[in-house]
C-alpha cells in the first residue's frame, strides 16, 4: 500500500511541497504561543496553496449568499472546507437557519472504483484511498461550532456517512424539502459524482452554483466523465478563479 504523506499525491506534488508542509508542521509545534493563540494567527502556519483554497471557497460562498438553499459538500476528508462554508454562513447570515451545511463522505476511503475511473493516474485513486475516519472527531468540531453561533438550538451542520451512491438518494428521501444553493463536488470517483449531479441538480434554482474540485484533472478522470454523462460539459458555463489552479464552477442559468 502506498503511503500518502499529508494526504497529498506524490505524483501531483514535488518533494519541495512535502518538505514545506513538514516544516510548517514543525514550525507550528515550536512557535511561541498557546495552540489557541497560534490558531488565532493561522496564516502564519499554512501554505500559500491552502490559503488560496480557503479564499476560493469564500468567493464561492459570496456568490450564493442571496440564493436560497443548503450547501452540499461531497467528499470532506478532514473537514476544513465544509467548516469554511459553515463559519462563513454564521458570519454573513447568522439567522439563516434554513441554510444547512451537509457533508457526504464514506469516512473509510474510496469504495470500489468503476471502470470509468481506470484512466485516473492519481496514486490515491484506489479502493481505500484517502482512508481516514474523522467522523467522531468531526462531531466534536460541530459541538464547538454550535457553541459559538446564533440560533444554536437549531442544527446547521450535518454529516452523512457511507457510500454516497446509496446515502444521497436516501438522504433526499428522508429530506424531500431539500433545495441546494451550492453543490461542491470533491468525491473524485465517477459513480458518487454522477449520483450527486443527477440527484442534486434538479433541486438547484437559477443563480445556484455547482463547483468542481478536479474537473479536467488527469489524476481524477471520473469527475469529468460523470459530468459529461449526467449534465454535459457544453451545458455549463464553466468559470474559474485566476488565483486557484484546480477549482472550477458554473452558475445555474
Amino acid at each position: 500500500m502506498v503511503s500518502i504523506k499529508h494526504y497529498k499525491d506524490p505524483k501531483l506534488n514535488t518533494k519541495e511541497d512535502f518538505d514545506l508542509l513538514t516544516e510548517f508542521g514543525k514550525y507550528f509545534s515550536e512557535s511561541i504561543g498557546t495552540n489557541a493563540e497560534k490558531l488565532a494567527n493561522f496564516t502564519k502556519f499554512v501554505s500559500r496553496q491552502n490559503l488560496t483554497h480557503f479564499i476560493a471557497r469564500y468567493e464561492l460562498f459570496k456568490k450564493i449568499l442571496h440564493v436560497h438553499g443548503s450547501i452540499i459538500d461531497c467528499g470532506i476528508l478532514f473537514g476544513g472546507g465544509l467548516m469554511t462554508f459553515a463559519k462563513l454562513s454564521s458570519i454573513f447570515e447568522p439567522v439563516n437557519y434554513q441554510r444547512k451545511i451537509t457533508g457526504f463522505d464514506t469516512f473509510a476511503g474510496y469504495p470500489k472504483l468503476s471502470k470509468k475511473d481506470q484512466h485516473s493516474n492519481s496514486t490515491v485513486m484506489r479502493k481505500g484511498g484517502l482512508k481516514i475516519d474523522t467522523y467522531d472527531d468531526f462531531k466534536r468540531c460541530i459541538e464547538l461550532y454550535d457553541s459559538n453561533r446564533f440560533l444554536n438550538h437549531i442544527p446547521k451542520v450535518e454529516l452523512v456517512k457511507g457510500n454516497a451512491v446509496r446515502t444521497i438518494p436516501k438522504y433526499l428521501k428522508d429530506n424531500p424539502q431539500t433545495v441546494v444553493s451550492l453543490l461542491y463536488l470533491d468525491f473524485g470517483p465517477y459513480e458518487p459524482t454522477k449520483v450527486a449531479l443527477e440527484n442534486f441538480l434538479p433541486r438547484m434554482p437559477k443563480g445556484s452554483i455547482v463547483a468542481f474540485e478536479v474537473l479536467n484533472n488527469k489524476g481524477y478522470t471520473g469527475e469529468t466523465k460523470a459530468t459529461l454523462d449526467s449534465v454535459g460539459i457544453s451545458n455549463l458555463r464553466l468559470q474559474r478563479f485566476n488565483f486557484e489552479s484546480n477549482m472550477s464552477y458554473a452558475i445555474i442559468e
